[in-house]
């Protein structure tokens, strides 16, 4: 399959489980992720969590509760998530999807260990 835009794997079907606060991704590989809406938002391609450059990083605390109210197609190559704390700018392409599904463990806990490092929580203010 040729590369386009970066992705190598393309979705077949996006499910937003509304009530589980989950958004579940069937890749045409046959790979099936299940990312919790609190990791889409603290992980957010945004500038706003990202910033312009790798020092610049926020990390974002008090999100265990967020959830994702729309999807919005970008195109052929990403969605735009929408959650309930008004968070809507991050532009989330396949092949940023497919590598957070693929490193979400390790994503996870490099997240949990920095808002502790920095006397935050994941529990709203």
């Amino acid at each position: 399959m040729a590369e386009t835009l970066g992705t190598r794997t393309w979705p077949v079907e996006i499910r937003l489980k509304t009530a589980e606060k989950a958004l579940e991704i069937d890749f045409d590989d046959g790979t099936t992720f299940r990312y919790p809406a609190e990791l889409l938002r603290v992980e957010s391609p945004s500038a706003e969590v990202q910033g312009h450059g790798p020092d610049q990083r926020t990390w974002v605390a008090g999100k265990r509760f967020v959830g994702i109210t729309k999807i919005e197609p970008v195109g052929h190559y990403a969605v735009r998530l929408f959650f309930d704390d008004d968070h809507s700018t991050g532009i989330y392409s396949w092949s940023y999807l497919y590598e957070l599904g693929r490193d979400q463990a390790a994503r996870w806990q490099a997240y949990l260990d920095q808002i502790a490092a920095r006397g935050l929580t994941r529990d709203p203010f």
